[in-house]
């Protein structure tokens, strides 16, 4: 596979600017994110394209850093029971799964980090849509994307959390106050970031030109 580090146009808006900018982080300083920024974040959000218009997103903000690691516990937890519950036979495919999801070193015990699923961020952003919208995902993903270039221009970084979806299976889910027609997507945590990840290599044969 032809791949490198994608090449940056040579006229640079500032639009294309953070594109290029944006990084998945997943240290974060200890410092609040005023809510005035948070709310100009879920607006960038509300304007991202939809099937039939139908802006399928609904978000559910956790600010408090305690409650934010009290779900981040109670979501590995679901990990670990998950391995039990399987046994030796799934036990390295879940394993796969867990460690490929929370992006963790090889050999870390969950229970012994404070917040191994949202890493400190100070926000989190639980992202659902209707249970019965084929269209959801897409219209969703798009919204995630226009909160997270968003955050960038505003001097904040983000991490997408498809794990996320996991606090499903939580006892303390009901806690989101998510109706039983909606189903969790993702969840996109943000802050001030404290780490300046290099860019991954993108593929770049990936593209056919037809006529």
């Amino acid at each position: 596979m032809n791949t490198g580090i994608a090449d940056e146009p040579r006229t640079m808006t500032e639009t294309l600017k953070i594109i290029y900018e944006r990084r998945a982080v997943r240290k974060y300083k200890d410092r609040p994110v005023d809510i005035n920024l948070v709310e100009q974040i879920l607006d960038a959000g509300r304007m991202a394209p939809s099937a039939m218009n139908k802006q399928p997103w609904q978000f559910y903000v956790l600010t408090n850093k305690e409650t934010i690691h009290l779900f981040s516990r109670e979501m590995s937890g679901v990990v670990m029971k998950g391995l039990l519950k399987t046994g030796i036979s799934g036990f390295a495919q879940i394993f796969k799964a867990a460690y490929g999801l929370l992006h963790l070193p090889h050999g870390i015990d969950l229970h012994a980090i404070k917040d191994p699923v949202f890493y400190g961020a100070p926000v989190v952003i639980f992202v659902t849509s209707p249970r019965d919208n084929e269209w959801a995902s897409l219209d969703v993903g798009m919204c995630a994307q226009n909160m997270m270039l968003a955050a960038k221009s505003l001097g904040l970084d983000t991490c997408p959390v498809g794990f996320g979806k996991y606090v499903e299976k939580t006892k303390i889910f009901s806690r989101l106050h998510v109706r039983p027609t909606e189903e969790v997507q993702l969840a996109i945590i943000m802050g001030y970031g404290d780490e300046s990840p290099e860019v991954h290599k993108r593929s770049r044969d990936n593209r056919l030109f037809i006529d």
